[in-house]
């Protein structure tokens, strides 16, 4: 079987890294998730707005797929293609925004499933953690404001207001799935501005 490798940033990453990193995410790996959200973002992201022709909407669907791929992680067969497993349940969520016209998307997820240990978890800072919280916060503040309104919405409710993922859930009435994604990828958006910068 050929092997594919990738390069992603200066790390080669090949088949056997990415099962490593699903196995990690398996366990509730913060870090293990972000990869993930970050080296799979574009392929779902490209996929979707082929679709969809709507930035808007395939950032939407885009965020759904992970929350819900990263709520169902634990059900993942190692015998197939991680990437094949995000494109699907993109494709259904599609489907399901198309069937519903105009109305949101959501997923249900009971109590139970919030509590798991397979769900994304903050405990750990990440890489952007760290560049976020060296900034000036006046520079902080303008560089959250080249974000799109979705990402600084979630950034200020958790980082300014301090509220946890519950809270956030429940104030912008979204599934905690979502809300923990938004913040990964507002996260890696916001760490690109700064570092450009």
């Amino acid at each position: 079987m050929a092997k594919f490798v990738f390069k992603t940033n200066t790390l080669a990453v090949n088949n056997k890294n990415i099962e490593t990193y699903i196995t990690k995410a398996k366990s509730g790996d913060q870090a293990a998730f972000s990869f993930l959200l970050n080296f799979f973002w574009s392929d779902v992201f490209n996929y979707q707005l082929k679709r969809t022709k709507s930035e808007n909407d395939t950032e939407d669907i885009t965020i759904q797929t992970f929350s819900r791929a990263f709520d169902k992680i634990h059900t993942f067969d190692e015998n197939y293609v991680f990437k094949t497993w995000l494109i699907t349940i993109s494709k259904n969520i599609h489907i399901d925004l198309l069937r519903k016209k105009n109305a949101s998307i959501s997923i249900e997820t009971s109590k139970e499933q919030e509590d798991k240990i397979y769900m994304v978890v903050d405990e750990n800072p990440t890489p952007e953690d760290k560049i976020i919280r060296e900034q000036n916060l006046a520079k902080l503040l303008k560089d959250i404001k080249q974000l799109k309104s979705k990402y600084q919405e979630v950034i200020q409710l958790r980082y300014f207001q301090e509220l946890s993922y519950k809270e956030i859930s429940e104030q912008i009435n979204e599934p905690m799935n979502n809300v923990k994604v938004k913040l990964l990828r507002a996260k890696k958006l916001l760490s690109e501005i700064i570092k450009k910068t």
